[in-house]
């Protein structure tokens, strides 16, 4: 959770660059993210869990160790193969959380990952600050990486469940055979012998090309799709927030006080987390994320430290909420032998989101000032939200 902060100050402070250009590394890297997410998660479904590691293990200690010796220009291309290569770690305790638990107790579920993940972000970014605003931009850079290597080894051996019990064989033998059914009621009377014949040569031999594309997406719901565009909002309006509150104290003189903030909005994070999670009824993830964007503009008009430390705290409110909530629903929607790719999907679209918040702010802080990183990401956000409002 340190890795976006850091990113943005060596870049601003050691290699001299603006927002903007801070912005875009930040864009290349959630872009790497964004396209290696869903083929992560595949692998996840199709080899185990530790095999689908083993690249993300070894790329994490060595791009994170080169990265912050290298120019703006190498740093750009070096950032895409790490965000490429990212250990799927949220994807895959999602993944995990949906096999392990079901109904209310998977809405719980996760709620906690949200508020774990909270806590996480309230001392990684305040320690990423404080570290490169020390000068150490470079040590704290290659700490992450190895540090996420680590985890990954742990995950490793940890190994915690992907798929329920048997479900692998029983999924593939009644998917082929509801294969064979579609084929031979498709086909015209006087056809349905030879279709019955091609479905069963299909099934020794492997689909086609138009069966394997519709097979793979089958899960691909307009449902799912909103639930991906609610990601990409959440995204987009949580990383414009991160950059504006870099920017609005580091331009301010007071750099040493961003944790600060942080804290603030990631502890009410925690609380509506721990809000949401008792309770017994859904959210629409659309109308969270309405409201966190909306009440995410007024954090452009605070001042000092303190005041936008509070004015934090209503937006981040609802942001464990909008995560969880969009997390459950995609766990209820997909079934758990596509729900690893389904969950690199949900990544890819958080993450696209993120790719578009950080530049889009940068753009407006470098323009206007750090209130307009605010204002465009919760206006971008509202638009997003009333335009999927209506499509619905």
């Amino acid at each position: 959770s340190a890795a976006g902060v850091l990113l943005t100050l060596h870049i601003v402070l050691t290699l001299d660059q603006g927002y903007a250009a801070a912005g875009a590394a930040a864009a290349v890297m959630t872009i790497g993210i964004a396209v290696g997410a869903p083929w992560r998660g595949r692998r996840v479904d199709t080899v185990g869990l530790r095999t689908a590691l083993i690249p993300s293990v070894i790329s994490e200690s060595v791009i994170w160790s080169v990265v912050p010796h290298v120019s703006y220009q190498w740093l750009l291309p070096l950032v895409f193969v790490g965000g490429l290569l990212t250990l799927p770690i949220f994807s895959v305790v999602r993944q995990s959380l949906g096999v392990l638990a079901d109904g209310d107790q998977r809405r719980t579920a996760f709620a906690l990952d949200a508020i774990t993940t909270e806590i996480v972000f309230m001392i990684g970014p305040a320690a990423g600050a404080i570290v490169a605003t020390s000068g150490f931009t470079v040590l704290g850079l290659t700490v992450v990486g190895v540090s996420t290597s680590l985890a990954g080894l742990f995950l490793m051996w940890f190994n915690p469940p992907t798929r329920s019990a048997g479900q692998a064989g029983e999924s593939s033998l009644e998917e082929r055979h509801a294969a064979e059914a579609a084929v031979v009621a498709a086909a015209p009377a006087h056809l349905q012998g030879p279709a019955a014949e091609l479905a069963h040569a299909e099934a020794r031999g492997g689909p086609g090309l138009r069966g394997r594309v519709a097979h793979n997406f089958a899960w691909f719901t307009a449902t799912v799709a909103a639930v991906f565009a609610v990601a990409a909002g959440a995204g987009m309006v949580l990383s414009g927030t991160d950059v504006g509150i870099v920017a609005a104290l580091e331009l301010g003189g007071h750099q040493r006080e961003i944790g600060i903030v942080f804290v603030f909005w990631c502890a009410a994070s925690v609380v509506g987390g721990l809000v949401y999670g008792a309770m017994h009824r859904p959210v629409s993830p659309i109308l969270l994320l309405l409201g966190m964007a909306a009440l995410t503009i007024p954090m452009g008009f605070a001042h000092d430290t303190w005041t936008l430390a509070f004015v934090s705290i209503l937006p981040g409110l609802l942001c464990a909420p909008v995560l969880s909530s969009a997390s459950e629903k995609v766990a209820d929607l997909v079934a758990e032998d596509r729900r690893g790719e389904a969950m690199g999907w949900y990544g890819s679209a958080l993450t696209a989101g993120v790719a578009l918040g950080a530049p889009l702010a940068g753009i407006f802080i470098d323009g206007i000032g750090p209130s307009g990183g605010f204002v465009s990401v919760g206006v971008a956000g509202v638009v997003l939200c009333f335009a999927g409002l209506v499509l619905q």
